[in-house]
């Protein structure tokens, strides 16, 4: 089980931490937020534009053809097209190898450099799906969206994280997640209306993501570098400033203290990767590095992001009633951030994880039960049963929203020294993208041969999951994020791993 708060030996500074929440530091971090957007709206717009007739006859005339074959039946392969999905993957492949850019320029130019970046590359990246003629152009621009998420993903979090303060650090976070699922609520309607414009409607829904670009990029323009980043560039009084008009006050000498020794030690490292691997990162590198980001994939709710149409098609709902039932799902999404703004920093991190498992393993087991007992291929489903599996995803989505959604990010973002964040953060990123790409690639596929199969081996998923935060996260709620180290060494776990025999005799920790 988790273990305490910090050791006896530390966390004396961070009470003499000081500082309100001010008008500028909300606008900043608001502003900042909008990160999020890029992700949030891709995940939205790919799924319906790929159930539009108009974009399949352009590029995937087969799969068009099998579906209006199957057009008003249940079918768990109507969508089983590997190219088809590609055009899905291939953006997250693009950001798992643009992370690892997105941690230099981080570290080096900064959190804002990172975010121009990533918000001038997915404009691009729109400007070239819109007007795609072929199936390579969809591709590259496809990769250009990806590398623009890929270095988003990367600094957002990062940036959210440094400059709250620690107790409303969780709140602060979840902004990302809540424009994230905003956008892909907002995907979900432009695709909704532009399904009836043709033949183009489709270039209109993708062509649109060059909207929050243009925000996030006017957005990064504005808002300051983090004072964490600006004493790590060795720009003192800048940071000074900084952090005084985010704090609203002029007594920040202890947090300004902890960011300089921070930042000695960033120095001192030369080859931050490979620092991951250190035995005193370890619980970083597992738990937010490698566990946290794989598991918020694994957990399947992306696979239901993407494909919701066409899930809701295969399952025999017209196009229309596929597209708003992807919206109702995703307007749960939306709105299960506010739950967990209110919550994270309150009841904490390990208790809405558990919470959410809980309620995401009934809802997945319900939907998996439904389709085993009731699914035909070739049938209509009854029309109650439809209903059932909606409410399930709904349930699934709000419990998703406010856990491993926003905490998904929250956590690994908090965890890591300063010496390893930044490519601490591009390891989660590219973890994340990693499993994002193998399950977009691989869905349609493993929905057509285990058919309900699939909705049961996510129940297991999020089974090992849970016991995995159970045992093996700590409690991080409200400890300043440059002290995060003291609750390995006083976790009954980690604690075995991050101090040596001799650490543990002198500390009188006994086992």
């Amino acid at each position: 089980m988790a273990g305490g708060f910090v050791g006896s030996d530390g966390g004396k500074r961070a009470a003499q931490y000081e500082g309100r929440i001010t008008k500028y530091f909300v606008l900043t971090v608001i502003v900042a937020s909008m990160g999020g957007s890029l992700f949030g709206y891709d995940l939205g717009v790919s799924g319906g534009v790929t159930s539009m007739d108009d974009f399949l006859r352009d590029f995937f005339p087969k799969v068009l053809k099998r579906k209006q074959e199957h057009q008003n039946e249940t079918d768990y392969c109507k969508y089983d097209n590997q190219l088809l999905t590609l055009f899905t993957s291939s953006l997250y492949f693009a950001a798992l190898v643009s992370t690892f850019g997105a941690s230099h320029l981080t570290r080096v130019k900064g959190r804002r450099a990172s975010i121009l970046f990533a918000a001038t590359s997915f404009f691009l990246g729109a400007v070239v799906n819109a007007g795609a003629v072929n199936i390579l152009m969809l591709i590259i621009g496809r990769i250009l969206l990806g590398i623009g998420i890929g270095f988003g993903n990367q600094s957002v979090p990062l940036y959210l994280s440094e400059m709250a303060p620690a107790k409303h650090r969780g709140a602060v976070n979840q902004l990302f997640q809540f424009t994230t699922c905003f956008f892909i609520v907002v995907a979900n309607i432009i695709n909704y209306f532009t399904a009836n414009i043709h033949p183009w409607g489709w270039r209109l829904s993708v062509g649109l993501a060059a909207l929050p670009a243009s925000l996030m990029f006017l957005g990064g323009l504005m808002v300051p570098e983090t004072p964490n980043s600006l004493v790590e560039q060795g720009r003192l009084e800048e940071a000074r400033t900084v952090l005084m008009k985010i704090r609203g006050t002029d007594n920040i000498e202890a947090e300004f203290a902890d960011l300089k020794e921070a930042s000695e030690a960033a120095r001192a490292v030369k080859h931050p990767f490979r620092n991951l691997l250190q035995r005193k990162n370890r619980p970083q590198l597992i738990i937010g590095a490698l566990g946290i980001p794989a598991f918020q994939q694994l957990t399947g709710n992306n696979s239901i992001l993407f494909y919701a149409p066409v899930i809701f098609q295969s399952l025999g709902f017209g196009s229309g009633t596929a597209l708003y039932s992807s919206i109702i799902t995703s307007g749960m999404l939306a709105i299960a951030p506010f739950v967990s703004m209110v919550l994270v920093d309150r009841v904490g991190r390990r208790a809405m994880f558990i919470e959410a498992g809980i309620q995401m393993i009934i809802a997945m087991a319900t939907v998996a039960g439904v389709l085993a007992t009731k699914f035909g291929h070739g049938q209509m489903l009854p029309k109650a049963d439809g209903i059932v599996l909606v409410i399930m995803t709904c349930l699934f989505c709000l419990a998703y929203g406010w856990s491993w959604g926003p905490l998904g990010w929250l956590v690994p973002s908090e965890i890591f020294p300063l010496e390893t964040r930044s490519a601490g953060q591009s390891m989660v990123v590219c973890v994340n993208m990693l499993f994002t790409a193998a399950i977009a690639q691989c869905f349609l596929a493993a929905l057509c041969h285990l058919k309900y199969g699939i909705f049961i081996l996510f129940v297991g998923l999020i089974i090992i999951m849970t016991l995995f935060i159970i045992f093996l996260l700590p409690e991080t709620k409200r400890v300043p994020i440059e002290e995060m180290h003291f609750l390995w060494e006083s976790h009954p776990v980690w604690r075995k791993v991050v101090l040596t025999e001799q650490e543990r005799l002198e500390r009188g920790q006994k086992y």
